[in-house]
Formats: C-alpha cells, structure tokens, sequence
C-alpha cells in the first residue's frame, strides 16, 4: 500500500496552481468524451468526512453539468425498494458524451447498508456475488468504470467531525448515521475489507487515495481520472465575436426606469 505523507499538509498556493493544471486538462477530457461519445462512470466511495464531496466540487467546477452529471440518490422510496436493487442506479447511466459521478453508489449494500443491519446478511452476500458480474457485463458493453475509495485515518475523521459540529456552515453535513459510523469505525473496516475482496476485479479495479491531506487527495483523485480515460486534445476553431449590429438600436437603460431592482448592500 502507498506511503501516507499526510503528516506534510499542502500548501494552499501550491494547490490552487496544481489544480487549474489539472482542471485544464479536465476541460480538454471534456471535448474528448463528447467528441467520441464516450460513457464513463467515476465511482467515489470512503468513509464519512473522506473528503468524497470536496474532491467531487473540485473535478466538476470548471467543466459542464452537460457533460459531468453528479449523481447523489436519496434513500430509496418505497416502491424503489420492491424493484431490483441495482435497478435505480443502472437508470442514471451515461449516454454516449457523458461522465457520470457516483457520490456514493451500489455500493451503499456493501457498507452502510450492511453495517446498520438495512439489509440482511443474505442479501448483502448476494450483492457481493452478483455486483462484480453487473459490472462486467457493462464494461463489456463499452462503459468505463472508475472507482475510487478515499481513505481517511481515525483520527483525522474525528478532527473533521469534530470541525462540522462547531462550524455553522458545515453542520447540515452531520447525521445521525454520521455520528452512529464514527462509533462503527471496525465494523465498516472490515465491511470495506470485505467488499475490495469481492469486487476489486481486473476489468472494474478499486483504486485507493489516502486523504487524510484533502488538497493531494483531490489532486491525487483528478491525476488518475486523467491517465484513466486516455484522450487528445480537440482542435477547435478560435472563437470571435462579431461586431454588434445597432440596427434597430434604442435605449434600452431608460425602460427598465420604474422597474424594482434588489437594494444594493454591497
């Protein structure tokens, strides 16, 4: 397993620099995908606080919700609950030019799922058996599967934790199923060992990130999406602005007089 060099924080100048690099060429998968109708998935999975929701505003920020789609469901209603259970995933597969980004996904029943006994232990052994077959059969048909596990250490998660309770800004973050994993943190360890045992297969590999530094994790994270789906830049033709046409000209500053425009505070 790679060294954890968390213990030398980056630099925040040093990031934003690295970052834009790397959203750059973001930009550039952008055209790629959408040129040749590629279909990927980006699975990204870890525990509570590993910086998944971080890590995902800094691949998407700069590129289009077009093309990058988050994709974050809620607990299953009930009628979802009577359908197959990969059922309400597989409907938010790519098309052909898009990204699809899993904020937590299937593999819900191999961890939370299972942990907090929302499954039985029969299902939960079936999805291990079934879910590496489902993928295969979709990679076989063409679609890209990037999976991803942000590992966070015990007690950086409970620093992180610790930050949310006293931050207003950040408080609407913690659950009640947060605060119950923090206590859980041995069973959802082994439960993790027990789905890489399963699912780590060669056609849908995990890749691990150690994110106890969120800024090396994010850019760590965005580097192999980047080396995972090979692509070229696409030449495109430089755009110019035309001149703008007065015709038909009037002032249009003197009819929106008598509107109510929001007071300016700032």
């Amino acid at each position: 397993m790679a060294k954890d060099n968390s213990d030398s924080k980056m630099k925040r100048k040093a990031y934003e620099k690295e970052l834009r690099k790397l959203q750059v060429q973001l930009c550039h998968l952008q055209e790629w995908v959408k040129e040749k109708k590629l279909r990927v998935i980006i699975i990204f999975e870890g525990r509570d606080a590993a910086g998944k929701g971080g890590t995902i505003k800094a691949l998407t920020e700069k590129v289009s919700p077009r093309v990058f789609r988050i994709c974050a469901l809620p607990a299953p209603s009930d009628r979802q609950k009577s359908q197959m259970y990969m059922q309400r995933y597989i409907e938010q597969f790519p098309a052909g030019g898009e990204i699809v980004i899993f904020d937590r996904s299937w593999y819900n029943r191999a961890g939370v799922e299972h942990v907090m006994g929302f499954c039985t232990p029969e299902q939960h052994e079936r999805f291990l058996e079934l879910c590496p077959q489902v993928e295969k059969f979709a990679v076989e048909g063409g679609l890209t599967l990037i999976k991803l596990w942000l590992e966070v250490g015990m007690d950086e998660q409970e620093v992180r934790f610790q930050a949310r309770i006293e931050d207003p800004l950040r408080q609407w973050k913690l659950s009640p199923m947060d605060t119950e994993s923090f206590n859980r943190w041995y069973d959802y360890s082994r439960a993790r060992d027990m789905m890489f045992e399963a699912t780590d297969t060669k056609y849908a590999p995990w890749r691990l990130i150690r994110s106890n530094d969120k800024r090396k994790a994010r850019l760590n994270a965005i580097s192999h999406i980047l080396q995972a789906i090979p692509y070229k830049k696409v030449s495109r033709d430089k755009v110019k602005l035309p001149k703008r046409t007065h015709k038909g000209r009037y002032d249009d500053q003197a009819s929106l007089r008598g509107r109510k425009f929001v007071e300016e505070r700032y």
